[in-house]
């Protein structure tokens, strides 16, 4: 079952679990939104469409969180006019979780659940980093140390050999 909902002014297809960035909505992260601007709903074949939106069609969703998009540079050139303009621009977004596609008269039986994965992420990595980083700093100062002494034995070598020719 899937549904095309209008969110935020862009039209998107929707199915259940499914994680959308949309313009930034103004509810808090981990708070419940209903959008009942449904154009669009099919239930395995079975299409119907709204004139303009499907009479008491909902979809039920989770801000899960608040984040800006990828940087987008504009630049602005006349060429032989010496006139250059640059300025950037990074969009606000919402992440969000489908909970479910309701149709007129349904109530969401099971939602799903949401885990804070980033911050067992930043935990996981937060852990590993010092052990790679002592091994990072061991293995250098090996390598480092015979490279030296090799150095000044080639040099008294090249010298001796320039005694026995002169």
């Amino acid at each position: 079952m899937y549904a095309i909902v209008e969110i935020a002014g862009q039209q998107f297809k929707v199915t259940r679990g499914t994680k959308v960035y949309v313009n930034r909505l103004e509810a808090s992260e981990g708070s419940k939104v209903e959008f009942d601007k449904v154009l669009l709903i099919d239930n395995d074949g079975k299409i119907e469409i709204g004139t303009p939106s499907v009479d008491g069609a909902k979809v039920a969703a989770t801000v899960l969180s608040h984040l800006k998009g990828d940087k987008v540079i504009v630049f602005k050139k006349k060429r032989r006019k010496g006139y250059q303009k640059s300025n950037g621009h990074r969009q606000q977004l919402s992440q969000i979780l489908i909970q479910g596609v309701l149709a007129k008269g349904e109530t969401l039986k099971d939602e799903i659940k949401v885990e804070k994965k980033a911050s067992k992420a930043t935990e996981a990595v937060a852990e590993a980093a010092p052990k790679k980083a002592a091994k990072k700093v061991a293995a250098p100062k090996a390598e480092a140390a015979p490279k030296k002494a090799a150095a000044p034995k080639k040099a008294a070598a090249k010298k001796t050999t320039k005694k026995s020719e002169e």
